[in-house]
C-alpha cells in the first residue's frame, strides 16, 4: 500500500527564549503523543471539537495550557486610566510575571451587542492578531471574562499626535515629512493584505518611546478590499472626513 505524505513547513516568529523553549515543549508534546499510538490507529483521525463535544475542546484547553498558561485579569496590575470611551477603556497596566508594561483595551459586551459593533470588534481583533509591522500597534494577548473583552497591546508611551500637534501648533517639514513616510508604510503594508484602515486622524496617532509611529484602533478596517476596489460605507471622524464624503458625491 503507497501512501502520499505530504511535508508542510511553518516559520513562528517568538518574542522571548522563553516562549520559543515553550513553542518547542509545544510541538515535541504533539510529536511524543503521535509516536505512542497504536499501530491500527489512524493519525488523521482527531477529533477538534465542537460546542455539543466540550471534552475534546478541554482536552484541547488542557493540552494548550501546558505550553503557555491562559492569561486573565489576575496577571496585570492596573495602574493608570489612559483613556475612555463609548464601548470601555483603555488602561496601562504592569505584567506581573515579566514586569512589561501594556495598554489594556477593555470593552463592555452589552455595549458591543447594544451599538451594533459586534462586527467591528471582530474585525479589529481579527487585524491586530493577523498583522505585525513597526508602525502598527501590536497585540500580546487577548482574552475575555463574561462580561468584558480584553486587548494587551504594547503600550506606546510618547502619546498621542494630537496632542503633540496642539501643544507646538506646527510641526516643522522635516518632522511632518517623517511622520507621514511611517504612516503611509504602515497604510502599504495594511493594502498588502488587502486591509483598508479609513479612520486615520491624529487621535488614532500615537507615538512610541522613541518618536516613531504607531497607528491604533482597528475597528473601522476594512478587509478583502482588492487593488481597483471601491466602498461606499459612511464612516470615520467627520471633521477628517473629505468634503465630497460629507457630502456623499460619487
Amino acid at each position: 500500500c503507497l501512501q502520499w505524505t505530504t511535508v508542510i513547513e511553518r516559520t513562528f516568529h517568538v518574542d522571548s527564549p522563553d516562549e520559543r523553549e515553550e513553542w518547542m515543549r509545544a510541538i515535541q508534546m504533539v510529536a511524543n503523543s503521535l509516536k505512542q499510538r497504536g499501530p491500527g490507529e489512524d493519525p488523521m483521525d482527531f477529533k477538534c471539537g465542537s460546542p455539543s463535544d466540550p471534552s475534546a475542546a478541554e482536552e484541547m484547553e488542557v493540552a494548550v495550557s501546558k505550553a503557555r498558561a491562559k492569561v486573565t485579569m489576575n496577571d496585570f496590575d492596573y495602574l493608570k486610566l489612559l483613556g475612555k470611551g463609548t464601548f470601555g477603556k483603555v488602561i496601562l497596566v504592569r505584567e506581573k510575571a515579566s514586569g512589561r508594561y501594556y495598554a489594556m483595551k477593555i470593552l463592555r459586551k452589552e455595549v458591543i451587542i447594544a451599538k451594533d459593533e459586534v462586527a467591528h470588534t471582530v474585525t479589529e481583533s481579527r487585524v491586530l492578531q493577523n498583522t505585525r509591522h513597526p508602525f502598527l500597534t501590536a497585540l500580546k494577548y487577548a482574552f475575555q471574562t463574561h462580561d468584558r473583552l480584553c486587548f494587551v497591546m504594547e503600550y506606546a508611551n510618547g502619546g498621542e499626535l494630537f496632542f503633540h500637534l496642539s501643544r507646538e501648533r506646527v510641526f516643522t517639514e522635516e518632522r511632518a515629512r517623517f511622520y507621514g513616510a511611517e504612516i503611509v508604510s504602515a497604510l502599504e503594508y495594511l493594502h498588502s493584505r488587502d486591509v483598508v484602515y479609513r479612520d486615520i486622524k491624529l487621535e488614532n496617532l500615537m507615538l512610541d518611546k522613541d518618536g516613531h509611529i504607531k497607528i491604533t484602533d482597528f475597528g473601522l478596517c476594512k478587509e478583502g478590499i482588492s487593488d481597483g476596489a471601491t466602498m461606499k460605507t459612511f464612516c470615520g471622524t467627520p471633521e477628517y472626513l473629505a468634503p465630497e464624503v460629507l457630502e456623499d458625491n460619487d
